[in-house]
This record gives C-alpha cells, sequence and structure tokens, in this order.
C-alpha cells in the first residue's frame, strides 16, 4: 500500500523529528556524563563503600594473629609504664611459645629502664630474628639512619608500618582503608610478616588489588570490625593468666590502646570514631588481608563511565518517554537492582564498584527533566484545551446550523408534500408521463423529509435535548404499524414480511421513538434485502424484558464492520457504492433512543447471510431519561 505524497512527507517529517528529539537527549544525556565523569566524588564514593563494609556478613579472620595490649589497667598494675626488665620478660615468654614472629608498635622511648636493662632488652631483641620493630615512617633510600632506635637501643633495625589515612588525596576523611606495600621497592614490615604464612605476599604484582600511587605499591584492606582478632593484655601474660600455647606459630602484635594519643588509632570503614580502632589491630588487619590475599579490587574508571553513561540514558528515556508513576517503579527498579549489584559484587566477590556517580547521575537527570517534561506537558495541555475550547464552539455552530438548516428545510419540503398531493387528487387527468414526474417529486420529497427529520434528532441529541415521554404501550401495536407503513415498500420489491409477535402486557415506553427504532430497522431490512425475499419481525417476552428482532435475507455485514455499524454516519463500503441512499444516521439513533430506554440493541450477522438485528427493552424501567 502507497501512501500519497502528503501523508508520506507528513510521516517522513515526523520521523525526523522524532529522530532529532531522540538525538537530542541522547547528546545531553552523553553531555551529563561528561560532567559527573569529572567530578570528584571520591568521598561519597568511599561512604558508599564503607557501608558495603559495614554490611558484609561473611567475613573471619586467618586466625594466625595475636594482638597484645599495653593498657591503663597494665599502667596501673606496673605503677607505670612496663619497664625494660618486664618487656625482655615478655619477651622470653613469646620466645618460648613458639610464636613465628613477634613485632613491637609502640614508642620505646617511653619504656623506662636504666642503660644496662635498656641494653639487656637491645640484645634480645637482636638475637631473635623473627623480632621486629614497627616504624612510623617510611624514610627514603640514602636515609639508613632513620632505620634504626636511638641510642642505647641503636642496634634495633626498625621496619616502616606506617598507616595510611585519606586526608589529602582520596576520601579526604581522615579514614584508614588502604595499605601500603612498598615504597621505592622496600617491603613494609606487614608484608614481611604476612610472607611468614604465604610467601606469595612478598610478590607485589600478585596482591589482589595493588595499584601504583607516588611511587607506592598499594592496595585497600580487607577490614574486619574492631576486636575482631584475639587479644590479651600485657600483664596477663607475665602472671600465667594466659595458656602460652595460644601463640605457638602466630604472629604477635604488641602495643598500646592507653586512650591517650590519636596517633595510636585510626578511624576505618566501621567507624568514624577517633579511636575506633588501634595501630596494631590495623596492622593485624593488613596481614591478614595479604595471608588471604582478600583486598578488595577497585574496578577501573573506564566502568565507571560505562555506568554514568547507561544511568543517565536510561533515566533520560524513562523521565521523557515513560508515564511518570510507571517510569518511577523503572527508576526505583533500577536503583534497587545496581545498588544489589554493587553490594554483591563486594561481598561475593571483593570487587568494588563505583556507585556514587551513577546515582547522582540518576538523580541529576531525573530533577532536571522533570521540569522540562513539565513545562512540555503545560504547553500541550494548553494547546489540546485550546483547540479543544476551538472544536467545542465548531462543534455548537455547526449543531444550530444543522439544526436551523432542518427547520427551515421542512417548511418548502411540506409545500412540495401538498403541492404532490393536491395535484394527485385533483379530478384533472394527468397523463402518463406528469403522474410519473408527480410520484417521483413525492418519493424523493418523503426521502428528504427523512432525512431532516433524523438529522433533527441528531440534532437533539448533541444538544442533549432528547427527554423520553414514557407511557405504557404493548410493543405489538407499535411493531403493527410499523409494519403496516412500510408494507407498500416492501410490495414494490415483492418483499414479504412476516410478523411473529408473542402475546405480551403493556410495557413503559416512549412510542414515538420506539417506532423511530423499529421502522429504521424495518426499512433497512427492506432496503438492502433483495427482491423476492422474506423478513421476519418476531417478538418475545422474558421475566425481565422484552425482545424484538428483525431478520432479513440481505447481503448481510462484514465481520470488520460489525464493531462500526451503529456508529454515527458510518455506512457499509459495499453500501456506498450503491445505488440505496441513507445518512448514515438510521442505526445510531436506533441505539441511543434503545439505550435511553435502558435497553441494548446489538447485530448478528456474516458476510452474504443475511442480519438479525436485536432490541431488548427492560420491562421495569429505571425512571426517566434526559
Amino acid at each position: 500500500m502507497t501512501l500519497p505524497p502528503s501523508l508520506e512527507e507528513k510521516s517522513g517529517a515526523s520521523k525526523r523529528r522524532s529522530y532529532q528529539a531522540l538525538a537530542l537527549r541522547m547528546l545531553f544525556a552523553v553531555g551529563i556524563s561528561f560532567f559527573i565523569g569529572q567530578t570528584n566524588l571520591d568521598y561519597l564514593e568511599s561512604y558508599l563503600y564503607d557501608l558495603r563494609v559495614r554490611t558484609k556478613i561473611l567475613n573471619s579472620t586467618s586466625g594466625n594473629v595475636e594482638l597484645i595490649y599495653i593498657t591503663p589497667q597494665t599502667v596501673q598494675f606496673y605503677k607505670g609504664y612496663p619497664s625494660a626488665p618486664e618487656q625482655i620478660a615478655l619477651l622470653k615468654a613469646l620466645n618460648d611459645s613458639g610464636a613465628k614472629a613477634i613485632a613491637y608498635d609502640f614508642a620505646f622511648d617511653e619504656v623506662p629502664g636504666t642503660l644496662d636493662e635498656k641494653n639487656a632488652w637491645e640484645s634480645a631483641i637482636v638475637a631473635s630474628p623473627h623480632v621486629f620493630v614497627a616504624g612510623r615512617t617510611t624514610p627514603m633510600k640514602g636515609e639508613e639512619n632513620q632505620m634504626f632506635l636511638q641510642e642505647p637501643l641503636e642496634q634495633v633495625s626498625i621496619s616502616p608500618a606506617p598507616k595510611t589515612t585519606d586526608l589529602v588525596n582520596f576520601a579526604k576523611d581522615g579514614v584508614t582503608r588502604r595499605m601500603i606495600l612498598t615504597y621505592q621497592d622496600r617491603p613494609m614490615l606487614p608484608v614481611r610478616l604476612a610472607s611468614l604464612v604465604n610467601p606469595q605476599a612478598m610478590q607485589v604484582d600478585s596482591i589482589r588489588g595493588q595499584f601504583d600511587f607516588y611511587g607506592t605499591d598499594q592496595a585497600y584492606i580487607d577490614f574486619h570490625p574492631a576486636r575482631s582478632y584475639p587479644a590479651t593484655s600485657f600483664e596477663a601474660i607475665l602472671k600465667g593468666e594466659v595458656n602460652p600455647s595460644r601463640f605457638k606459630d602466630k604472629i604477635v602484635l604488641i602495643g598500646t590502646d592507653l586512650g591517650l594519643n590519636e596517633a595510636e588509632y585510626i578511624m576505618t570503614p566501621f567507624s568514624r570514631e577517633v579511636t575506633a580502632m588501634t595501630r596494631i589491630e590495623m596492622q593485624a588487619n593488613v596481614i591478614d588481608t595479604l595471608i588471604k590475599n582478600s583486598g578488595p579490587v577497585k574496578v577501573s574508571g573506564y566502568l565507571s563511565w560505562l555506568f554514568i553513561l547507561i544511568a543517565s540514558v536510561l533515566t533520560t528515556q524513562v523521565v521523557l518517554t515513560m508515564k511518570p508513576t510507571r517510569g518511577l517503579i523503572v527508576l526505583g527498579a533500577t536503583l534497587l537492582g545496581f545498588v544489589i549489584l554493587c553490594a554483591g559484587a563486594y561481598w561475593g566477590f571483593g570487587l568494588w564498584l563505583p556507585m556514587a556517580a551513577p546515582l547522582l547521575t540518576i538523580f541529576l537527570c531525573y530533577y532536571f527533566f522533570i521540569p522540562y517534561r513539565l513545562i512540555v506537558e503545560n504547553r500541550r495541555s494548553w494547546e489540546y484545551y485550546q483547540k479543544n475550547k476551538l472544536l467545542s464552539q465548531v462543534e455548537e455552530l455547526k449543531t444550530n446550523f444543522i439544526s436551523m438548516m432542518s427547520h427551515d428545510l421542512k417548511t418548502p419540503i411540506a409545500r412540495i408534500q401538498g403541492m404532490t398531493d393536491v395535484i394527485l387528487t385533483d379530478s384533472v387527468a394527468l397523463s402518463n408521463q406528469q403522474r410519473e414526474a408527480v410520484d417521483t417529486i413525492k418519493h424523493s420529497s418523503d426521502d428528504l423529509l427523512k432525512f431532516i427529520n433524523a438529522i433533527l434528532s441528531y440534532g437533539k441529541i448533541e444538544s442533549q435535548g432528547v427527554q423520553l415521554n414514557m407511557q405504557s404501550k404493548d410493543i405489538n401495536n407499535l411493531l403493527q404499524e410499523v409494519i403496516r407503513k412500510h408494507e407498500f415498500l416492501a410490495k414494490v420489491k415483492r418483499i414479504q414480511i412476516v410478523s411473529e409477535l408473542e402475546p405480551m402486557f403493556p410495557v413503559q415506553v416512549d412510542p414515538e421513538l420506539m417506532k423511530q427504532v423499529f421502522s429504521n430497522l424495518v426499512e433497512n431490512a427492506i432496503k438492502y434485502s433483495p427482491e423476492d425475499t422474506k423478513i421476519m419481525v418476531s417478538s418475545e417476552e422474558t421475566p425481565s424484558k422484552v425482545i424484538v428482532q428483525v431478520a432479513d435475507q440481505g447481503p448481510g455485514i462484514p465481520q470488520d464492520e460489525l464493531q462500526n455499524i451503529f456508529m454515527k454516519f458510518f455506512r457499509s463500503k459495499n453500501v456506498k457504492s450503491s445505488p440505496i441512499k441513507g445518512s448514515g444516521l438510521g442505526l445510531y439513533l436506533a441505539k441511543y433512543f434503545t439505550e435511553l430506554h435502558q435497553g441494548n440493541i446489538f447485530v448478528e450477522s456474516s458476510h452474504g447471510n443475511g442480519s438479525t438485528f436485536t432490541v431488548e427493552l427492560p420491562i421495569e424501567q429505571g425512571g426517566t431519561h434526559a
């Protein structure tokens, strides 16, 4: 099927506008993606990462690390900081227990003792190859003198084990999330300690999530909540309250938990309190991460760009093309699915997927395009209102014009009918040709009057001016009147009207309107039926309604037209090309008048097998209608 040139041009223009609007939306979505992709959202991204860390359920330690604390109770027990002899006693106890490694992580200059006592402690440390001292800084190459303690412990070497806090870079919120693996190719103390259990830890490139940052190799810590690692107090060991066998083959970290110095603590993804976790427990998390090689992996920035682009395109399309309720459901489901994806990726695989930028993209696109859509829809609503207002005025003018013209036409038609009656009843004899001409005038004026009456009825309906004049009438009497009125028209085509009317009680109807309904059905049956056929008019009464049927042997109605047969001004495509005249209002008026009586009218037909129209009227009327 080929469209007319004008329609093809309109269709092509509409498609071009649709493509242009789509391209504009996509361009804007890409622009938002580029803008958000350039924005630093490290703080928000890290906060969302912390939420995933906090909600991770299955996260057990390796069981290779033990903690020993110098606490306020320790200071109270020893009436001061544990002295050098007491430090020697603890070191001997741990060595005897078979500890795999021992690491000190506190300020040695706070340990009291005489010069000889500290020298003895120094000798004990140096003599044990598996004893380490953690340093708080990372000296550069050429600063080897900073790799040893000050006198009188100058023989004790220091292994760098700094804490990494996001103060200047990354989230800038003071939380520790990263660990330094190497600096200038020198491994940090946690790497050396972890390699005693997992030798692969010394191969930095094999560490999960490893990345370069300002000359260092770093990775993210697989954090556990505070107090996840077994810990005991300094004095409990020396008092014999702890079984030394618990330290066998363990990495033992010795530190302080005095609550006096913020440098001894860190903030973690689990808590942003200043004293959320001690330094040695942080080191335990680092060592455990390396032993298990379970560091979280932050995915490539390219994936973040992809997520942002998808979020912006999806949100733009949803907001501008879907209904608000459905759009909110789609966006809500998208947000929930994306959150579940990111959380599941971290919980199950240790993958840190970007969340902040895609979520921000969705919110920005939504709140930007919603006002735009409201403006567009308000403009459309105003245009529709103006068009509807104009159409209502035009429809009112049309109805008034039709009503006025129909009334004005009835007068000359009545005169024509009157003059034809005078001529036909006059005693003056007419020739056959004259009588035929007068009969033609009479029939034409009758057809025109029927058409005008239909138009007037339609005008009353459009102006809501039809009112029921309910009377108690026998439907059979109305049908007989209609049949008598159309007998002559039927005889002309040698059509027999057969009536089968069951006796029934009177019902409340408007007789004039119902006679018009039955007349339209009978007249249509006669008009569209071939010669030498029959028309069946029947009636019956049920407990709740009266049923009237008019069946013909005409050409029938195509199936694709049955749903439109009662529409105003509708005429079948088969009769448009035939000489049979009609206004397309008869069945529309029949349906309207029947439903005005709270009744129902329908048709059963198939092409080539005739039609049966059925009218159902309730016996008990619900009241008058207007």
